[in-house]
């Protein structure tokens, strides 16, 4: 499980940011946290906040975290025409001041590995420049040692220590390893247990941006493992519909060949609907289903795969299309402990007020970002802040009314649209 995101210097925030997903001391819906290793952990967190403020950001500064450690085997200098890499990828840092312009990028998390393999918990992070990695270190302890963590490697431009690694396995990454590469990403490939394992863990979360036409449209194209040849699987996905949409009782699968080799092929899938007052049945081409019901078939693969891997799901938009209530559903699979057997995490954006009614998330689960005058975004929890006053919010305040009025911050700053003023 997800215990802290650390970044700095990423987009929209140039300073140390930190999305804490460890429950605080406060006392309204205890069933939601999760005892591991020593831990108390949250499931669920939501981020707030106006447009433009860094909700979106959050996400893409994971996302590339996890991008650059499954990927960064095939980053190199482009000058070298033997290597055939691709272009070193260096993340978007803050542009509007000259320091942060030129600084790197860092980005670090502790995770717990599940009670089966020991419950540990892993310290993993780097650092990236305009050039390549400038650091990257890997700690771990386990679940008995209270606060003190043993290095696995340590790495800061061309100086490593690789005392917690396999002797045998130090020489191969001196040699092997790259300015642009992560010493895990290369670990893993060179079949090392203790880095692969750091590996898997990103590969094992899933991120879907639907604020973005063409991603949403390349979401909507993905089918789950199995569906067009096991009607099982698709008897499932027709149960996962049920629960908020009846009128879907099947689905024709057909696999369409593109050309005589047989190597190119289409999906196509029809949904059956029952019809009115007759026992028959009708279908209509998925893709004409409305955009909440694609929505929620293009969930479906990444809501499997965290549930029965343990991962973490990130969504940005997670109310876009989506009544609600539909919405509501979603959050609270992964606070039901008997459906979330894995301990699966979804962190989200929304601008669902209803969701700070109090009735279904804890303080210490909701987020909020803001941008300064300068464009520096900010993150915090409710959980942390202070009125004026210096006094913390109470579990029984009113958070959407207090939300709208400003209390809290994170909320657009708006003025009348006098520009179409007829002069």
């Amino acid at each position: 499980m997800l215990l802290q995101f650390n970044f700095k210097n990423f987009k929209s925030f140039r300073d140390d940011t930190t999305l804490d997903l460890s429950a605080t001391k406060i006392s309204e819906f205890d069933n939601h946290v999760i005892s591991i290793a020593n831990e108390r952990v949250l499931p669920v967190a939501a981020i707030f906040g106006a447009n433009a403020s860094g909700k979106s950001n959050v996400q893409e500064a994971f996302r590339y975290m996890s991008m650059y450690v499954i990927n960064s085997l095939d980053y190199g200098d482009e000058s070298d025409s033997k290597k055939k890499k691709s272009k070193f990828y260096r993340p978007t840092p803050f542009l509007f001041d000259v320091d942060s312009k030129n600084a790197a990028s860092s980005f670090e998390v502790y995770f717990v590995d599940s009670e089966e393999k020991g419950a540990k918990t892993y310290n993993y992070g780097f650092s990236i420049g305009s050039t390549g990695v400038c650091e990257e270190w890997l700690n771990c302890k386990s679940k008995s040692a209270r606060g003190n963590y043993k290095r696995i490697f340590y790495r800061r431009g061309n100086e490593y220590d690789f005392s917690g690694l396999p002797t045998k396995s130090q020489e191969n990454l001196r040699i092997a390893l790259e300015r642009e590469t992560l010493i895990v990403s290369l670990g893993a490939k060179l079949k090392i247990a203790k880095l692969k394992f750091i590996r898997d863990w990103f590969v094992n979360n899933d991120f879907a941006d639907f604020g973005r036409p063409i991603e949403n449209f390349f979401l909507s194209q993905l089918i789950p493992d199995g569906f067009a040849d096991d009607e099982k699987v698709r008897q499932k996905v027709v149960d996962y519909f049920a629960t908020f949409d009846s009128s879907i009782i099947g689905f024709n699968v057909e696999v369409l060949k593109l050309n005589n080799d047989g190597e190119d092929e289409r999906i196509k899938i029809d949904a059956i609907h029952k019809m009115i007052d007759s026992e028959q049945t009708t279908s209509i081409p998925l893709q004409h289903e409305s955009a909440g019901t694609l929505k929620m078939f293009a969930m479906y693969p990444m809501l499997e795969d965290v549930l029965s891997s343990g991962g973490v799901l990130f969504i940005d938009e997670l109310n876009a299309r989506l009544h609600p209530l539909l919405v509501r559903t979603f959050i609270i699979t992964f606070l039901n402990p008997e459906i979330n057997t894995k301990h699966a995490q979804l962190i989200f954006t929304s601008h669902d007020l209803w969701q700070l009614n109090g009735n279904v998330l804890r303080r210490d689960e909701i987020w909020f970002t803001e941008k300064d005058f300068d464009g520096v975004s900010i993150l915090y929890s409710l959980a942390d802040f202070v009125d004026e006053d210096g006094v913390k919010i109470r579990k029984d305040e009113n958070y959407e009314k207090n939300y709208l009025l400003g209390k809290y911050g994170a909320i657009p700053s708006l003025r009348n649209l006098d520009m179409f003023k007829e002069e």
